[in-house]
């Protein structure tokens, strides 16, 4: 006679509580972040008449605002400010760049206006040499991050924003300036206001 031993079958313990609750906490943040970021997407850029909140862009070296290396939009309370973004990589942006420069050294000495370009997504070595073969001397710097294109939503390069002195988004230009003129007759009407 052979005697058959069966084993215990082996006790399957389930996930711990707390392991349970963590995947659920994990899932759910990521749920809300989902939400937010599609929430985000569907308000599209900024509009005209909302107020801009106050930002800092950090300036390439070389490039200073009233002696400092970072310049934030509460500095600029009272003035005019021009807000353009830009890419070493864009073209469009290449065709406007003479222009955005030729407009700031027109409105530099009067101390009322102030531009400052944002660059996207690019590289420094690259940024730096588009910003050399264009003679660009108003405040520039990187977007580090994205931080202030997610600010004002841009969809993409070029695209310039006219903040009044009372800090309220006035115009927007979406794609190039096609000359000086055009932006001097937005800056000249902002300062009429």
């Amino acid at each position: 006679m052979t005697e058959t031993q069966t084993s215990p079958a082996p006790v399957r313990r389930g996930v711990p509580l707390w392991a349970q609750i963590l995947v659920w906490l994990v899932l759910v943040v990521l749920l809300v972040i989902v939400a937010l970021g599609l929430q985000r997407a569907q308000q599209g850029t900024v509009q005209i008449g909302d107020k801009i909140p106050d930002f800092t862009l950090t300036l390439f070296d070389g490039y200073t605002f009233e002696g400092k290396e970072t310049v934030s939009l509460a500095d600029l309370e009272g003035k005019v400010v021009v807000m353009n973004f830009w890419a070493s990589w864009c073209k469009p942006c290449e065709q406007e760049a003479a222009e955005l420069e030729a407009a700031w050294r027109f409105y530099e000495p009067t101390g009322e206006v102030i531009f400052l370009g944002a660059d996207y997504v690019d590289t420094e070595p690259e940024a730096r040499q588009y910003l050399a073969k264009f003679d660009i001397t108003y405040p520039n710097g990187p977007d580090l991050g994205t931080r202030i294109s997610q600010l004002f939503r841009i969809k993409g390069v070029p695209e310039t924003y006219f903040i009044g002195r009372d800090g309220t988004l006035q115009y927007v230009q979406v794609g190039p300036f096609t000359s000086e003129n055009q932006i001097r007759q937005i800056v000249n009407s902002l300062l009429e206001q």
